[in-house]
């Protein structure tokens, strides 16, 4: 007999199964390399050896079952998000998680999928997708795909009131830009300086009606700037943050 060695729990099942057929412990040491003792042992724990194999294989199987949801949800949004930059539509990240959801309550309606921040990482890395500003006026939005989008919000909102209806918006303030208009004398004194592009980043939000208005969110270059020195920042009637790149 060749010398022994250790089976796979997979080996063992397929022992086990050849002997449930009718082959002798013989014949299964000198197939499978092992000693009387050995071949009885297995016999013997066969429910045991059953049971661990179902374990793992229902396990396999869910994990595969797992992997083709992920990659059905990864293929579709990739496919909407390339068809919406053709339409030159931006997305961002929250809309590609938002639309990551709506594709797995679609695939399957209990689906417990998050498109957590993990999943948008792995998501763009996968796809080499980056983040950048859209610049320019390379191509106007369809007026068909604005007006389905128009109808699409207002059977959305019918169902909330005005007063839970809020609208969010970003802007910038040049707090140091000079009017762009001015009294002059004459037409040589038109001449202007250059335009100071020193800002502060605001992010502005209040509901439908206008009666709850949140705090605007202010985003500068420093974590405390000069003029906040003797300032209590939960006091001001904004919410500050910096940013280096504001």
């Amino acid at each position: 007999m060749s010398s022994r060695h250790d089976l796979t729990l997979e080996e063992k099942i397929k022992l086990i199964k050849e002997n449930e057929c009718g082959s002798s412990y013989r014949e299964l040491c000198d197939k499978f390399k092992l000693s009387i003792g050995a071949v009885s042992n297995i016999i013997k724990r066969k429910r045991e050896y059953i049971s661990d194999y179902e374990i793992n294989h229902n396990k396999n199987v869910k994990r595969k079952i797992s992997h083709d949801f992920s990659q059905r949800i990864n293929e579709s949004v990739y496919e909407w998000f390339v068809s919406q930059r053709t339409k030159k539509i931006p997305v961002s990240g929250p809309i590609l998680q938002a639309y990551a959801r709506q594709i797995a309550k679609e695939l399957d309606d209990a689906s417990t999928f998050k498109a957590s921040n993990g999943w948008l990482e792995r998501f763009r890395v996968r796809y080499n997708i980056n983040f950048r500003v859209i610049s320019g006026e390379g191509a106007s939005v369809d007026q068909n795909i604005a007006d389905d989008w128009k109808s699409r919000l207002l059977t959305i909102l019918q169902d909330f009131s005005p007063a839970d209806i809020y609208n969010c918006d970003e802007t910038s303030l040049f707090y140091k830009l000079m009017p762009n208009r001015s009294l002059v004398i004459d037409k040589d004194d038109c001449i202007g300086k250059k335009k100071s592009k020193e800002r502060f980043t605001v992010l502005l939000c209040a509901n439908w009606l206008g009666t709850h208005k949140l705090k605007p969110i202010v985003i500068g270059k420093a974590a405390r700037p000069r003029c906040f020195k003797n300032l209590d920042l939960k006091k001001l009637p904004i919410v500050w943050h910096n940013n280096r790149t504001a």
